[in-house]
């Protein structure tokens, strides 16, 4: 039960809804425009702010769904329930449909956070909003919600796994965001 609902995150994940919906409604690759990036973000720059927001609410359930099912399947469970968000959120930056080459796990790391952390996902959200309208820099609010949602989930998670994955997950966002990182440092990250 417990490698077969980790299969099922990781698949889950994996599905590029940011390059399926652009290729389907809008005609173009994403990974050709804006950042490259299959994410909601460039979704947005992409193909614009409808279609940004489907693909985020798309790459949140990915990772929520599948966590819901192995919390109602295995509910005394917390390290399967950890596995299981690890693994959807792992699909998103690596899926298999796409040679490994996928997004940075930001939307599908809130989806699997709503369901075990909610507060943290939901601390996490506010700040990236408040980032975003300061700055307009979308990578800068993701990685201060990321950060938020660590403090928060040490603070309010109903197991230390979860806090766990959360920090886990925070270090996975450092590390797709690698290249932002340098951006910012050097003051030359994209703004919307």
């Amino acid at each position: 039960m417990t490698s077969a609902l980790v299969l099922l995150g990781y698949l889950a994940g994996s599905i590029p809804f940011g390059v399926l919906l652009t290729r389907w409604l809008r005609g173009v690759d994403v990974r050709k425009g804006g950042s490259g990036n299959i994410g909601a973000t460039n979704v947005t720059r992409v193909a614009g702010k409808k279609l940004g927001a489907v693909v985020l609410l798309l790459d949140a359930l990915k990772g929520a769904l599948p966590v819901m099912l192995a919390v109602r399947w295995v509910p005394d469970a917390p390290v399967v329930h950890v596995a299981v968000g690890l693994a959807a959120v792992l699909g998103h930056i690596y899926p298999v449909w796409l040679k490994l080459q996928g997004g940075k796990g930001v939307a599908t790391a809130l989806g699997v956070l709503l369901v075990l952390v909610p507060q943290a996902a939901l601390a996490g959200a506010v700040m990236y909003v408040a980032v975003f309208a300061i700055g307009r820099v979308s990578s800068l609010g993701s990685l201060a919600a990321g950060a938020t949602a660590v403090g928060t989930s040490a603070l309010t998670a109903r197991a230390m796994e979860y806090a766990g994955l959360s920090a886990l997950l925070f270090a996975l966002m450092l590390w797709t965001h690698r290249g932002n990182i340098g951006r910012l440092a050097r003051r030359t990250e994209r703004r919307f």
